[in-house]
């Protein structure tokens, strides 16, 4: 039996917006990998692990889904500013 362990972390992209001519920040959820479990295990066993490891996969998706969702609200902000900016000095 060969079980994965996965998170979901935040990851920060630069983006050119070409009709704003400004560059912005856009978040966006990475899978990571970070166990992997091989070998045999009794049926309570494996049963407690594939709990255990689905809860983490799936705290760390909410969790870093709040913070792409937020962060990806502030950028769009920074980038209507710096469409306004660039629309100004043109």
């Amino acid at each position: 039996m060969l079980l994965q362990g996965c998170v979901y972390l935040p990851h920060t992209a630069t983006v050119y917006d070409e009709k704003c001519d400004v560059h912005y920040r856009e978040m966006s959820l990475q899978p990571y990998q970070v166990a992997q479990f091989a070998g045999s295990c009794n049926h309570r066993d494996c049963a407690y692990l594939l709990v255990a490891l689905g809860a983490v996969s799936a705290a760390s998706a909410i969790v870093s889904g709040s913070i792409v969702v937020a962060g990806n609200l502030v950028y769009w902000f920074e980038k209507q500013g710096q469409c306004v900016a660039s629309a100004v000095t043109s």
